[in-house]
């Protein structure tokens, strides 16, 4: 049999890149982030995997494999949650967790600020510094080592710092740094 009949890609058991991380870098994640990461995880464990797990025996025992769709389609699926345990289960390994509101009241931008900036074309702009497993621009949140965060930690209210951009440097003023209140 042809190796084009027997699975859709050569790369589909292969594991995700994970996202980069300096050398000598830790995975900082905040508690928030490491409790949605560890309920993800185990609901693929205890829930999703048994279920799927369940439907490809049923699927199974009905006979012909080769043309069963449930069989085919859970058997793919498994190895999708199973590339998605073992992904979440190195990333909470080497998870540091950093509780940004043990720095509340400061005016300096550490790992969990929510910053607000202006840069040198009056565009201002909020951002909460986050790990890089929790981050999501779409909710203005930016991982600790992209380049505006970079730029901006360890600044101070009132600070410019420079950034380097792909267009040349520009230059954003911070106008406020805020952090979550303590639990």
């Amino acid at each position: 049999m042809s190796k084009a009949f027997t699975k859709e890609s050569d790369t589909e058991d292969e594991e995700p890149a994970l996202p980069a991380i300096p050398a000598g870098g830790k995975n900082y994640i905040t508690p928030g982030g490491y409790a949605r990461l560890r309920a993800e995880l185990l609901s693929l464990i205890d829930d999703e995997r048994p279920k799927v797990v369940d439907v490809v025996h049923w699927a199974a025992s009905n006979g012909d494999r080769s043309e069963n769709g449930d069989y085919l389609y859970g058997k793919k699926r498994l190895r999708e949650i199973d590339r998605r345990i073992r992904f979440l289960t190195k990333r909470l390994e080497i998870a540091e967790v950093v509780d940004p509101s043990v720095h509340a009241g400061s005016d300096q931008v550490f790992f969990g600020a929510t910053v607000t900036y202006v840069d040198d074309e009056d565009v201002e702009r909020t951002v909460t510094i986050l790990g890089v497993d929790e981050a999501d621009n779409a909710r203005q949140q930016i991982s600790w080592i992209s380049p505006v965060a970079r730029a901006l930690l360890k600044a101070r209210e009132g600070d410019e710092v420079a950034l380097q951009t792909p267009a040349g440097m520009r230059s954003l003023e911070i106008l406020s740094v805020r952090y979550p209140d303590p639990q």
